[in-house]
Formats: structure tokens, sequence, C-alpha cells
């Protein structure tokens, strides 16, 4: 196993092997995303505009097997200015920890952690003082629901993050088995640097 951090030419160039990566794992618990690869690759787009993204791979030899993302919170500005209007944050100074996939086969071995680890020093390196994510919020007797579901909250509380009081955004998206979009709550978590 590499994980190995992209900037530049090697982010653009693994950019189609995250959005099928997207698409595959953010089809189980708990986003059950319906996704569609053409939307992913527009989507992705944004961290090639940002000259301050960063894609982290982790490799099994030369294949994609999981990715996270990254870039400035601003960047994000029209997406979750709603969320953080009354939190009096800049969120000049904040880099956003977006999405973290990794196929189910090589959890566990600590990819997780290097994920967070490439992120917040490249977040460090560029000046940022915080770092954000956010997770989908679903309920806990949701159909969809596996028995063994476990919540990633005390991995995230162990790097130092902890919930915003209220920084909650809302997005749509086809979940699995459904017609249409629906909205959902994403709770956002940040960490001083």
């Amino acid at each position: 196993m590499r994980v190995a951090a992209l900037t530049g030419d090697a982010l653009a160039s693994a950019l189609p092997d995250v959005a099928r990566l997207r698409v595959n794992v953010f089809r189980d618990w708990p986003y059950l995303y319906d996704g569609d690869l053409a939307y992913e690759e527009t989507y992705l787009q944004s961290y090639r505009a940002s000259p301050r993204a960063i894609v982290v791979g982790a490799f099994d030899g030369d294949a994609l097997v999981g990715a996270s993302t990254g870039t400035p919170l601003a960047d994000h500005a029209d997406d979750f200015s709603r969320a953080f209007a009354a939190t009096g944050l800049n969120l000049d100074r904040i880099f956003y920890c977006a999405e973290s996939v990794l196929l189910p086969a090589y959890r566990g071995r600590g990819i997780g952690h290097r994920f967070f680890d490439l992120r917040e020093a490249h977040a460090r390196r560029h000046g940022f003082t915080k770092c954000c994510f956010c997770a989908v919020q679903r309920p806990a007797d949701h159909p969809a629901r596996p028995l063994d579901a476990r919540p990633l909250d005390p991995f995230w509380r162990a790097r130092g993050y902890a919930p915003l009081t209220g920084v909650v955004a809302e997005f749509e998206w086809k979940d699995v088995g459904l017609e249409s979009q629906t909205a959902k709550p994403l709770q956002f978590w940040m960490r001083d640097l």
C-alpha cells in the first residue's frame, strides 16, 4: 500500500478514478448515494481549478483504492455560506476536508488517519488555521441502517475534531431505491491546526 498527496497534474490525472470511487463507496451506508459518474466528474473539476486543492490517494500497486480530498473552504462558500453565516468564522482561514472514500477491503489499516494527516499537513503549509469536514446525519431507526453500523464520531474526536453546534448544511441527492432527490442534513466538525 502507498498513500500519497496529489496536487497539480497528479491530482488532475486521479480525478476520473476518484469519481468512480465516490460512486462506488458512497452507495453504501450512510450516504446511500445513487451516484452518476458524469455528475461526479463535473463536481470534481473544482479541485482541478483550485491551486490549493489536494487529493490524497491510497494505492494498491497502481490501482487507486481510496481517496480523500481537500480544498479551501472559501472555494465552497456558495455551498456552505448559509451553514456558517452565524458563526463569525473567517472562511478564508479554514481548510475543508471533503470526502474520504476507501474500498471496504482496505479499511482498518490506518489509511483513514493518513488521509487526515496529509490533508492537515497540506492545510498548515498553506497557512490555514482550522480544518473542517461535514458528515451526513441519518436517523438511528433508518430502515437501511446495517445492524453492524458504527458511527465514526470516536475516530473524529480522537483526531481533535468536534461538532460545530448549529452548523449544518443541507444537500439533496437521490438515495438508492428512491425515485427522486431528498434533502439530507450534514453536520460540520472542526479542529484547530
